[in-house]
């Protein structure tokens, strides 16, 4: 298998931002933006910032200054800063009206010589996603044009499928990248590159050796005066129609001939159209306590903030194999890990030592410095034969110390720049998902009460088995 992936030169850029003064540019797309620019990685760029009031450029610009000195892992001196955020320019814009802001971005791509290259970011709301879109279109912004989304990619089947469909009036699929951070980390990647460029693990990759997979991304906070945005979402549609089914089409997809966008994107496809609808007695919903008290968040809520649930695939490689999918809010740790349960050897050593949790797992823990562990079972030293586990680690700051990974956002933001879509979503890919969960959420479970600080409902930790979740063992 061989990569078509290439880091040829960026040519000069200009970044449309529609949804300029919201949470996501300021914490995320501001100080990545940033982060680029100082490392020498970005072209020659301009950003035609926009959201729905007047502001004047001076003022945004103090903005964009005041963001990364509060967001930036490393905010640089004043000089270097306002350097930056002299690139940014600002003009208003609704879904009524973009002649401004289309009269702003010809400018600069007049500024940057002519041949410059449009991004169009839109970090908006939901509901005003499509009607953007649309001016998009009406404006000629999205001529020629790389069109950037940000989940969610509709609500349920109907919706995703009318959310496409506006969007391939305007720009053909070939420029539409829908973004999801968890698919730029270096583990998630890895992944792929541990599976098949090592002869080690792809002949043991199917149903004869693996017993289970478990995609696990609990999180000790709460809701942080989200309120607004759950009461409408729930961690069902925040999370796992999201970021998990993703990790699940990475863990699960045949080998594509060769790495590139289309034929990964098209495995990845194959396993969405092979997972057998979700139902309500192999899922658990969950709310914590005390959700109900918070801010804006209706007294008789049944918005879920905790979902675990069982996915099953019907192909050859995945047949009868789980994978268990958790998620939630207030729990006992923060992690992000996806395990590869493998079957137990017949007993040799006694049955206390085989039977005991700790061995036969690969897990990658999906953290900012990824790592890789393998878990066996081997020889105790000492004068008796006693079994014992153990832990083989890849840890990636120590295996690589002079070289560090970029972000998530930023690796996807330079693969917009080029062009490359191999780590976003393709509509079919967004369709096939929602058909996948669109008879739970018709006949949603009811959401069980859970302590703030435990791992969820009692029934989510029965789903998993007799080996339980690798992260609420602790390990």
């Amino acid at each position: 298998m061989t990569s078509t992936r290439e880091s040829a030169p960026l040519v000069p850029q200009v970044l449309v931002l529609l949804g300029a003064t919201g949470d996501l540019a300021r914490r995320k797309l501001f100080p990545g933006l940033f982060r680029l620019d100082r490392a020498g990685l970005l072209p020659p760029l301009r950003v035609a910032a926009a959201g729905q009031r007047q502001r004047r450029d001076a003022d945004f610009r103090a903005h964009v200054c005041e963001a990364l000195v509060e967001f930036a892992d490393d905010p640089g001196d004043e000089q270097a800063r306002h350097a930056f955020a002299a690139k940014v320019c600002y003009s208003a814009a609704t879904p009524d009206d973009g002649a401004h802001l289309a009269t702003r971005v010809a400018e600069l791509e007049r500024e940057l010589g002519g041949h410059a290259e449009r991004l169009v970011y839109l970090s908006v709301p939901p509901d005003v996603t499509e009607p953007m879109i649309t001016m998009l279109g009406r404006t000629g912004l999205a001529k020629d044009a790389r069109l950037v989304l940000e989940k969610p990619f509709g609500t349920d089947l109907e919706s995703a499928r009318t959310l496409n469909a506006t969007l391939h009036e305007v720009v053909t699929e070939s420029q539409v990248f829908r973004i999801d951070h968890f698919l730029g980390k270096e583990a998630v990647q890895n992944v792929l590159a541990l599976r098949f460029a090592n002869g080690l693990f792809e002949p043991v990759w199917n149903r004869h050796h693996i017993s289970y997979v478990q995609i696990d991304v609990p999180e000790a906070s709460a809701i942080e005066g989200r309120a607004g945005f759950y009461e409408t979402t729930g961690a069902f549609r925040d999370m796992v129609s999201t970021h998990l089914f993703q990790l699940l089409g990475f863990v699960a997809l045949e080998p594509p001939s060769r790495l590139t966008a289309e034929t990964l994107r098209a495995e990845k496809a194959k396993v969405f159209d092979s997972v057998r609808p979700l139902t309500p007695e192999r899922t658990v919903f969950g709310q914590y306590e005390g959700y109900r008290d918070e801010a804006g968040v209706a007294a008789d809520s049944q918005v879920e903030t905790f979902v675990a649930a069982e996915a099953r695939i019907d192909n050859w490689r995945w047949k009868e194999v789980p994978f268990l999918l958790r998620t939630g809010k207030a729990l006992a740790a923060q992690r992000r890990t996806v395990t590869i349960g493998f079957r137990e050897p017949p007993p040799l050593f006694g049955s206390g030592n085989d039977a005991s949790p700790g061995g036969d797992e690969l897990a990658f823990e999906l953290t900012v410095e990824p790592r890789i562990s393998i878990d066996v079972r081997t020889k105790r030293p000492g004068p008796e034969l006693e079994i014992a586990p153990a832990r083989f680690v890849l840890d990636f700051a120590e295996a690589f110390d002079e070289e560090r990974a970029v972000p998530a956002y930023e690796r996807l933001l330079l693969d917009v720049m080029r062009g490359d879509q191999m780590l976003f979503t393709r509509d079919d890919e967004v369709e096939r998902i929602w058909q996948a969960c669109d008879r739970l959420l018709r006949h949603p479970p009811t959401p069980i009460s859970y302590p703030q600080g435990s791992w969820g409902p009692q029934r989510a930790t029965d789903l998993a088995g007799a080996r339980s979740w690798r992260v609420s063992r602790g390990v």
